[in-house]
């Protein structure tokens, strides 16, 4: 050890006044993973065959840095060829160590460059993307093509549609037929989603990957709200702050269907129930909650003639108005007054709320009771750090 110092020592003032001669090596040539990628502690970020040998001349302290880190091989190589890996800690940031793994940090982190190091940003306090289509089935003359994004993958007969031969995380192979029947050739239909558009600007996350990044809730959760839905991927807030609340009774209108009634508020409530809006973005209810149409000889006009979906009103009441209690505007599809739900809009998916504050917030939605003196609560918290 007493040699390479002293070696490194004396080689110093030489190779400091030509270093500036050959530049130092970008930090993105030796990543393993694409600039932007998601990276999870553990990971191999760092791909050693890329790490760029310098002559010892130039660098003649890599010597000691080499030893430093353990590279002892490198260093005995180095001697013999004259030439030394560039030490990891000098093209490293944070949350990489000197093995070149993600590290020292929980969550979904992202691969970044900061100052020419790679860099390992762990996740914030909020992560959040955008459901987007990526796999799409697109009719053909013959039969259906299923493209990611816009690379063909396959192309399936109509009579080889099945769920061996199609995605159907999200629709069956009954469905794919009935719309390839009913379709017009280069029409399109979405099989699977990605997650797009971060907060934290990391890329795109395909579909086979969200489970392991983001943990099977987040899937969960991308099942039951529409395309363009953002979907909390992260979240290690530590305190709930409880901003708004109602409440509010279904009360009985036995020309509608008391049962009917109470049906369509459970399923409001269903829809709406943790839901989370991150802050400065909008979102829907559920659409995969289905909701029941009564009879009403007094509307019409709303897809199927005299048939409304009562019940939907009281739930709706006491969501909007926790809403608005909390300082965020009425949701649209939705009106002031006894009649909350607008008769033409859809309950779940057909509503938007929209978070204007600074944190995200989380719809929580339940009943007590049964019934017309069933009574349904409806809590909006703030998500603080």
């Amino acid at each position: 050890m007493i040699i390479l110092i002293v070696v490194a020592f004396l080689m110093f003032p030489v190779g400091n006044a030509l270093k500036g001669y050959y530049p130092p090596q970008k930090a993105d040539e030796i990543a393993a993973l694409a600039i932007g990628d998601t990276v999870m502690a553990g990971t191999d970020v760092v791909d050693e065959s890329k790490i760029r040998k310098v002559p010892i001349l130039y660098n003649p302290e890599y010597i000691a840095e080499n030893f430093k880190e353990g590279k002892y091989t490198e260093i005995f190589i180095g001697l013999l060829s004259g030439a030394i890996n560039t030490p990891m800690e000098n093209i490293t940031g944070g949350s990489i160590s000197l093995d070149g793994t993600a590290e020292n940090y929980t969550g979904p982190g992202v691969l970044t460059v900061q100052n020419n190091r790679l860099t390992v940003n762990p996740p914030g306090t909020f992560v959040w993307g955008y459901k987007t289509p990526y796999t799409t089935a697109v009719k053909t003359k013959n039969g259906i093509e299923i493209k990611n994004i816009d690379k063909t993958l396959k192309v399936v007969s109509a009579n080889d549609v099945s769920n061996d031969t199609i995605t159907n995380k999200y629709v069956s192979a009954a469905t794919v037929k009935s719309w390839y029947n009913k379709a017009d050739v280069g029409d399109r239909m979405t099989l699977d989603y990605s997650l797009t558009y971060f907060s934290d600007g990391r890329n795109l996350v395909p579909p086979n990957e969200i489970q392991k990044f983001f943990g099977n809730d987040t899937i969960t959760y991308m099942k039951n709200y529409p395309s363009g839905t953002p979907v909390m991927v992260y979240n290690s807030a530590k305190n709930d702050n409880v901003a708004g609340t109602s409440s509010s009774i279904l009360e009985s209108y036995p020309q509608y269907g008391d049962s009917g009634r109470e049906l369509n508020a459970r399923q409001f409530i269903k829809a709406w129930n943790n839901t989370i809006i991150p802050a400065h973005s909008k979102s829907t209810g559920k659409e995969t909650v289905e909701f029941y149409g009564l009879l009403d000889t007094n509307v019409s006009g709303t897809g199927a003639t005299g048939y409304v979906t009562h019940g939907v009103c009281p739930p709706g009441r006491a969501f909007r108005d926790a809403l608005m209690s909390a300082g965020f505007p009425m949701p649209s599809g939705m009106s002031s007054g006894e009649y909350s739900v607008n008769v033409d809009s859809e309950p779940g998916a057909g509503i938007t709320v929209r978070n204007t504050g600074n944190y995200p917030l989380k719809i929580v939605m339940w009943t007590s009771g049964s019934g017309p003196s069933m009574t349904m609560y409806a809590k909006v918290i703030q998500l603080i750090p």
